[in-house]
């Protein structure tokens, strides 16, 4: 059973995500919070696998929450809610820990699919959303050489592994493209984190269109 936790200072909407993951089997509402700080204790109450967080919230805002949740020993999935998938907040959510991001209006099925997505420990970010993220970020000239510069130690391989990262591939889907064992990928990765200082496939992903790693 995937475990939730859904976070908006809407009402409604809560009740809306909450009836439409109630309708999978395989997964369960357990809290919902109305701030960033509720949504941290729910977290560390309910350890959930999935956190749905609005970003834009009175009080703790969840561009904090999300900080506060990715340094707990074993923090869940979280990804961003959104209004528009424009919003500058989402970049910064990523580069805070965010799993990747949803839009508000995502229709009921793929909600539901994308939930299982975040769960299995995937990136909920297409590629051409992170190029467009990038692309209208206000310091992308700097983040770019920093991003390249971070790559610099990486082998030849372990590049090819962060581009696949960066269009938003699994696991499986790297060893299938690379002809690599899937353990062997996970080795990859796992290493890779720690080398470019990444908390999770995302932060690796959107650092790999920083580095311009990713093919148009």
């Amino acid at each position: 059973m995937i475990r939730v936790v859904v976070v908006d200072d809407e009402p409604m909407v809560c009740a809306h995500l909450r009836t439409i993951l109630g309708s999978a089997d395989d997964i369960e509402v357990v809290a919902q919070a109305q701030d960033g700080a509720e949504a941290v204790e729910a977290v560390i109450r309910h350890k959930p696998r999935v956190v749905l967080m609005d970003l834009r919230m009175p009080g703790v805002d969840g561009l904090t929450a999300i900080e506060r949740i990715a340094k707990l020993p074993e923090p869940p999935a979280v990804v961003a809610l959104t209004t528009f998938d424009a919003d500058t907040y989402v970049i910064r959510a990523l580069r805070a820990g965010a799993a990747g991001f949803l839009v508000k209006s995502t229709p009921p099925e793929e909600l539901i699919g994308l939930v299982r997505v975040a769960a299995d420990g995937h990136t909920v970010l297409s590629p051409e959303a992170a190029r467009r993220l990038v692309a209208m970020s206000a310091d992308g000239r700097r983040r770019g050489d920093d991003a390249r510069r971070k790559t610099e130690g990486l082998t030849e391989r372990e590049i090819d592994v962060l581009a696949c990262l960066g269009e938003g591939l699994s696991n499986a889907d790297i060893a299938a493209r690379l002809h690599l064992a899937e353990a062997t990928v996970k080795s990859y990765v796992s290493r890779m984190l720690v080398k470019l200082g990444c908390a999770n496939r995302t932060q690796a992903g959107l650092l790999a269109h920083e580095a311009g790693l990713v093919k148009r």
